[in-house]
Order: C-alpha cells, then sequence, then structure tokens
C-alpha cells in the first residue's frame, strides 16, 4: 500500500530518464504508471462529474414539484402524477447503468458463453421497441443460419441498445442487418435520422457524451458506451459510418461461433 502511495503521489511529478540502462529503463517504466495512474485518476473524476450533473438535474426537477404540490401551489393531478414517474424512471435508468457500465468494466460481470443464432437474439432484442408509447418499424435482414458464440443477455443489450438510439434518433424505424464476414459476423443498425458528424463518432461512444441534437430525445449517454463494452468483452468491434443519403449505420463485428475468443 505503500508503494502504491507513492506511485499516486507521484502521477504529478514526471520522471526524466536519459541513460538507457536498467536505471533509465526502470525510470521509463516509472513514468509510464504515472501516466496511467493519471488517466485513471481523470476518468474517475470524470465519473464522477458526470453523475452528479445528471441526477442533479432529475432531481431538483421532482424536488421542486412535489414542493409546490406540499404548498398548495401545484395540484396533484394525473400529469404532474406522470411526469414524476418518468423522472423517477430516468434516475432509475441512470443508477442501473451506472452500475452495468461499473461492472463491466471491473470484471464483475463475466460472460456466459453459449451458441446464440442471430437471426432469433435480433427478435428477441426488437420485438417491443416503442418511442413515446408509439410501436416503431423495424426492418430485419439477417442472413440464415448464423450464430454467436458469446452472452445472450449482453448481446441482447447490444442489439436492443443500437436498435433503440436509432428508432429514437430515426424518426421511429430503423433497418437492421446481419452478414457472414471470413470467420465473424457482422451487425448493422441503420437509421434515417440526422447522422452523426465525423468528428463526434468516437466520442458519442464514450459514457455521458450525447450531441447536442440528441439532448431533448431521452437516454443516459451510457447506452452506446455500455455495448462498446460488450462488443470488446466478445473479441469484438464497433464502427460508426454515414448511411447515404441520410442518417447513421453502426457496425458490430463480432467473432462467430466456430472462432476461439481469448
Amino acid at each position: 500500500s505503500g508503494f502504491l502511495a507513492n506511485c499516486v503521489t507521484a502521477r504529478r511529478s514526471p520522471v526524466t530518464a536519459t541513460s538507457r540502462d536498467e536505471v533509465g529503463e526502470l525510470a521509463r517504466t516509472f513514468e509510464r504508471m504515472r501516466g496511467q495512474l493519471a488517466e485513471v485518476d481523470r476518468q474517475r473524476r470524470a465519473l464522477i462529474a458526470n453523475v452528479s450533473h445528471e441526477l442533479r438535474t432529475p432531481l431538483a426537477v421532482l424536488r421542486a414539484r412535489f414542493e409546490n404540490i406540499a404548498d398548495g401551489v401545484e395540484p396533484m393531478d394525473p400529469s404532474a402524477v406522470a411526469a414524476s414517474l418518468a423522472e423517477i424512471e430516468r434516475l432509475g435508468l441512470l443508477v442501473e447503468r451506472v452500475l452495468d457500465l461499473s461492472r463491466l468494466e471491473s470484471g464483475a460481470s463475466p460472460l456466459h458463453r453459449e451458441r446464440v443464432e442471430v437471426a432469433d437474439l435480433v427478435a428477441d432484442a426488437t420485438r417491443d421497441l416503442h418511442v413515446a408509447g408509439e410501436p416503431v418499424a423495424v426492418t430485419v435482414d439477417i442472413t440464415p443460419g448464423l450464430f454467436i458464440d458469446g452472452d445472450r443477455t449482453r448481446l441482447h443489450q447490444v442489439v436492443q441498445n443500437l436498435a433503440d438510439n436509432a428508432v429514437r434518433h430515426g424518426g421511429g424505424r430503423c433497418t437492421v442487418t446481419a452478414v457472414p464476414l471470413d470467420d465473424r459476423v457482422l451487425l448493422t443498425v441503420s437509421d434515417r435520422g440526422p447522422g452523426i458528424p465525423a468528428p463526434e463518432r468516437e466520442r458519442v461512444l464514450e459514457r455521458f457524451y450525447r450531441l447536442d441534437s440528441a439532448r431533448g430525445a431521452g437516454g443516459t449517454g451510457l447506452g452506446l458506451a455500455i455495448v462498446t463494452e460488450i462488443v470488446e468483452l466478445h473479441g469484438g468491434t464497433i464502427q460508426i459510418h454515414d448511411h447515404p443519403p441520410r442518417g447513421c449505420r453502426v457496425s458490430v463485428s463480432l467473432p462467430s461461433e466456430e472462432t476461439d475468443v481469448p
């Protein structure tokens, strides 16, 4: 513990190394550790700040509303109750997703692999999608006989989160396709929404990052971060592209059933 404490203290003081012997290599290794500790600390501070901000807004709304009701300024009508329930549900979803992401990143939620049929997975994940209580139009085109060796529950999250994003930002409709690609399965979710500017396509995969145009569409800013973590745990990759003539296309490449994943 004393060594770690010294490392944390030293993260603010760069270590310079000019020699090429063992002492110099040790200094360079220590400097890399210092940089890694500084990045972990930065991420921790950013997470705390983001969670605090995301919790503060709905809590302030709920507090003001119930204070008004208690003071008799605002009646306890069905619309006020419905609005309060919506804020409570958003808080619950936020807390659930923060905990889920934390478990994934810490390795406390191991994958339970099994033979997952892609067509069946997509059908289950898109069956209950809706926007503002209204059903959505999901077009599915899956090559028959595709299987993934993965955690069905986690892969369900991937498809559901991507499809939910697509229908919310794409006018209530999206397209889900899956095709074989060498020893992998290429799963693609496309929409006809405003798209994502190229400079921001990496950032939307980060925790809590949301486009300005998407802030009024709900969500927690964690869905794509969770998708990215799950995909990478499966040995896969995720990419965001344009979907001409208008829209966004998110492609997830996952090892097929026969591929060994470390």
